[in-house]
């Protein structure tokens, strides 16, 4: 048994049953025996799984080149920012960094994830910044950007049983196991599964993200305006929700493996869930933000590379842009990550509310 599955052992002897959003929080962000916790883990072809940073840095550059032109469309009296969170070990905020000359204002909450960026970083001196939440973020024009952060946050699984819905949790077995058991959903679910009555199969299990959800309503609420970024993998409720997929999409990831046996080396593999794009829209309407654009992440990059592409035109490419021409592919292709990848973009206009407006306060 490994260090985290004996620490959550004993809170489960301790507490009984605990849900299964606690779980995921604590086996992935628990700061000693979490999988993040300890700070970066390996990416790409020796690690878990793979991003559209691990294909090379075009990403960044492309990027970069969206910043430029959020900042130009942008009146910038107190200046121009790029944001990032979930910026693991700061290979994006590199890729980026390389390519234009704004500042860059990293959100990491995690210690050891901080410590990881700043060494990676350090020649960029003092054009990175941290802060520990989205509430220190100063009132300026900035793009913020997400590559795969929502996926990341814990969830809460549900389970339609006898006519009505229970949420899942965890307790400890007999011989140093563990096992499912079911509650009382959490009060906050009750008002987004009422909004979609089914029908649902016997035994279907689906996942909320009431994480991202609060996400959402922390960027609206902080003092920043301009462009908010969300790259990530996901679907629209009515799909995610569908009865072709009475399991949900929660999955655990491990040296590039996936399947569903969620409760196996618990703190030793990645935890995720596809984004509800569904609710985090109606979310940004609610909190003051503007729904600006939504396409698939192959549309999206290919819209940013027109310039770079139409440069290439009629020239044979030499071994650099041959390799980067490779990434494109890899980036947005539709059989490689170019459909199942979306980009949400949201606009955040400076002190649309009253409590923008008392965070932005706090900041003079």
């Amino acid at each position: 048994m490994n260090a985290f599955l004996t620490h959550l052992r004993s809170q489960l002897q301790q507490r009984g049953p605990m849900r299964w959003a606690e779980v995921m929080q604590q086996a992935l962000y628990h700061p000693q025996l979490g999988y993040y916790g300890a700070g970066p883990r390996t990416l790409g072809r020796r690690g878990d799984f793979f991003t559209a940073v691990q294909a090379g840095p075009l990403y960044g550059r492309l990027l970069a080149q969206l910043a430029d032109q959020t900042a130009a469309s942008r009146s910038a009296a107190n200046g121009f920012t790029i944001i990032e969170q979930g910026a693991h070990d700061g290979q994006l905020a590199q890729d980026i960094l390389q390519h234009c000359q704004h500042p860059y204002l990293i959100v990491e909450p995690q210690p050891a994830m901080r410590q990881a960026q700043q060494q990676r970083l350090a020649d960029f001196g003092t054009r990175v910044r941290w802060v520990e939440r989205a509430s220190d973020i100063p009132a300026q024009a900035a793009l913020w950007i997400c590559n795969e952060l929502l996926d990341a946050f814990a969830v809460h699984r549900l389970q339609w049983s006898g006519g009505r819905w229970w949420e899942m949790a965890v307790q400890a077995a007999d011989h140093d196991g563990l096992q499912w058991n079911l509650l009382e959903p959490d009060a906050a679910l009750l008002p987004l599964l009422a909004a979609h009555p089914g029908p649902w199969l016997e035994d279907q299990c689906i996942e909320i993200n009431l994480a991202a959800l609060h996400w959402i309503d922390e960027v609206a609420q902080s003092a920043f305006e301009g462009l908010i970024c969300i790259a990530d993998y996901g679907m629209d409720e009515e799909e995610l929700w569908s009865l072709e997929r009475p399991k949900g999409t929660l999955r655990r990831y491990q040296q590039h493996r996936c399947d569903d046996d969620l409760l196996k080396e618990l703190g030793e593999c990645d935890l995720t869930s596809h984004v509800n794009f569904s609710q985090v829209r109606r979310r940004a309407t609610e909190a003051g933000l503007r729904v600006r654009d939504e396409q698939p992440q192959g549309i999206f990059l290919t819209h940013l590379a027109k310039p770079w592409l139409g440069s290439l035109e009629g020239k044979p490419p030499d071994a650099a842009q041959a390799a980067l021409l490779r990434q494109f592919h890899t980036l947005t292709h539709p059989s490689q990550m170019g459909s199942a990848f979306r980009v949400l973009t949201l606009e955040k206009e400076a002190l649309t509310n009253p409590i923008c407006q008392q965070a932005a306060a706090t900041h003079h």
